[in-house]
């Protein structure tokens, strides 16, 4: 089953490269990761995404929270909650294309940041199937270049990450 993992870190050198040496060491596979500063400079909000079972969930947790670098720990999973990634896609744009990328990126609610004469750039935000979508409807013969950000995601309602 699919978790997303939401930690708060201490923003110190290191802190990322012990939590994916957590992963590497004991041969768990991170999906997606994305770090960032919080509103207080000494954390940064850690979000990153992984597959297993319940019990391996646990051991992850588990192990995470040993961690010194690690100050708060939730799998947003669990509960209700909100989940968005940001996509970048260079298309070829030549002819009867320039026009469907177009009509694509509005029905996916997207924008075409970049225009030039044979490529758009095309920025799409949302849950991972509505970024596939889009990829399967704009065809791989017309992709240039997809980039990712990967998950980011916080729960809904009053209950939040948060010292």
């Amino acid at each position: 089953m699919r978790h997303i993992i939401a930690l708060l870190i201490e923003n110190e050198a290191g802190a990322l490269s012990r939590v994916a040496g957590l992963f590497s060491a004991r041969g768990y596979n991170i999906e997606s990761l994305t770090v960032a500063p919080t509103e207080d400079p000494t954390l940064s909000r850690m979000t990153l995404v992984t597959t297993g079972s319940d019990e391996i969930i646990e051991q992850i947790t588990k192990q995470l929270n040993k961690l010194i670098d690690v100050v708060k720990l939730i799998d947003l999973s669990e509960s209700s909650h909100i989940e968005r990634e940001l996509m970048l896609v260079k298309a070829r744009a030549v002819e009867g294309m320039r026009e469907e990328i177009k009509r694509l990126a509005d029905i996916f609610r997207g924008r075409v940041l970049d225009v030039t004469p044979s490529t758009y750039v095309v920025e799409i935000t949302g849950e991972k199937a509505k970024l596939d979508a889009f990829l399967h409807a704009v065809g791989q013969d017309h992709i240039i270049e997809v980039v990712r950000s990967g998950v980011t995601g916080m729960l809904r309602g009053e209950r939040g990450l948060r010292l």
